[in-house]
C-alpha cells in the first residue's frame, strides 16, 4: 500500500494526507448509496401506495443527503469550526454569484415548511396550472391541464417551474380549503319557453348529482376557517335566472371535485338534453333572426 501511495503521489501529485480523505469519502459516499437502495428497497416491499414510495423515496434522499454532507464537511475541514467558517464564505459567495439558484433553494425551504401546496394538488401559479406531479431543490413539476384542453383536463405535457417563483406569482391551489370548486353550466332557452320548468328541471338534475357533495364539503369548510377566513351559506346546487339577447339564461351553479368537473358537466348535460327533449314547452335558443308582428304575436 504504501507503495501505491508513493506512486500516486509521485504520478498526480497528490499527498498522502488527501489520498486518506478521498479514500474515506468514496466509503462514504458508497455505503450511504447502499443504505439507501437497501431503505427504498424494504419500502417498496411493504407498500404499493405510489404517493407513500414518492415520499418515502425523496424524504431518505433528503435525510441520507444531509448526513452524507455533514461527515464528508467533517472528514475534509476538520471539525465543525471549520466548517461553519466554509459554509459562511461560500453562501456569501453563491448569494451573489448565483442569485437565481440561491433563490430556488430558498423557495424551495420556503414550500416544504409553509406547504402552499403538496404533491398531488392542483395549482396555477402564475400562467401555468396543472398537477404538482414532483418537488426538487431547484423546481417543482406539473402535469399540465388547461391550455388547448377544454375543461382544465390535462394536457399530457409536464411543466417545470422554478421554485423561486413562489416569491413573485400569485398562487392559486384548488385543493387548500374544502377540496371543492364551484362551476357553473349555463344554459339558454328561448323567450317562448316555459322558463319555470325548465328551471325545476335544471335544479333537480344538478342536485341530483351534486347535492350529496354538500354535506361533505360543510365539514370540510369548518375545518378550513380554523386556519382560512372561509364562509359559505348556501353549498346545495342552485339555479339563476338572467336575461340575454338570444334567450333566457338559466345558470346551473354546484359544487365538485376539482379532478371531476368535465365528468361531472357531461353527465349533467346529456340529462339536460333528455329531459328537454321530453318536453315541447322548452327548447333551446341560440342566435337567430326573425320577424315579429305585434298585432298577430303579440300580447292579448
Amino acid at each position: 500500500m504504501n507503495d501505491i501511495s508513493n506512486l500516486i503521489e509521485r504520478s498526480l501529485g497528490i499527498t498522502l494526507h488527501v489520498q486518506i480523505k478521498l479514500l474515506s469519502s468514496l466509503v462514504v459516499i458508497l455505503v450511504f448509496l447502499f443504505l439507501r437502495l437497501v431503505t427504498i428497497k424494504l419500502v417498496w416491499r411493504r407498500t404499493e401506495d405510489v404517493r407513500l414510495r414518492y415520499l418515502w423515496r425523496k424524504s431518505l434522499t433528503y435525510i441520507f443527503s444531509i448526513l452524507m454532507i455533514l461527515i464528508l464537511s467533517n472528514i475534509w475541514f476538520h471539525g465543525l469550526t471549520n466548517l461553519g467558517t466554509f459554509l459562511g464564505l461560500l453562501s456569501a459567495g453563491l448569494a451573489i454569484a448565483l442569485k437565481d439558484p440561491v433563490m430556488n433553494i430558498v423557495g424551495w425551504l420556503f414550500i416544504i415548511a409553509r406547504h402552499p401546496f403538496s404533491i398531488g394538488d392542483r395549482i396555477q401559479i402564475g400562467d401555468n396550472a396543472g398537477d404538482v406531479i414532483d418537488i426538487r431543490l431547484f423546481q417543482f413539476s406539473l402535469m399540465e391541464i388547461g391550455n388547448w384542453v377544454d375543461a382544465e383536463q390535462s394536457t399530457g405535457r409536464i411543466i417545470h417551474v422554478p421554485n423561486g417563483v413562489v416569491f413573485v406569482n400569485p398562487l392559486a391551489n384548488y385543493n387548500q380549503g374544502f377540496d371543492y370548486l364551484w362551476n357553473e353550466i349555463p344554459v339558454l332557452i328561448t323567450f317562448e319557453s316555459d322558463w319555470r320548468k325548465a328551471k325545476s328541471i335544471l335544479l333537480n338534475i344538478a342536485s341530483m348529482h351534486a347535492s350529496f357533495l354538500s354535506g361533505d364539503a360543510e365539514t370540510k369548510i369548518k375545518k378550513a376557517s380554523k386556519k382560512f377566513m372561509i364562509s359559505y351559506t348556501k353549498l346545495t346546487p342552485i339555479v339563476y335566472t338572467s336575461v340575454k339577447d338570444s334567450g333566457i339564461l338559466l345558470t346551473i351553479r354546484y359544487l365538485c371535485e376539482p379532478h371531476s368537473r368535465r365528468n361531472s358537466a357531461e353527465v349533467i348535460w346529456e340529462d339536460i338534453l333528455e329531459e328537454f327533449a321530453k318536453q315541447r314547452d322548452i327548447d333551446f335558443a341560440y342566435p337567430t333572426q326573425r320577424f315579429y308582428n305585434n298585432l298577430s304575436e303579440g300580447k292579448k
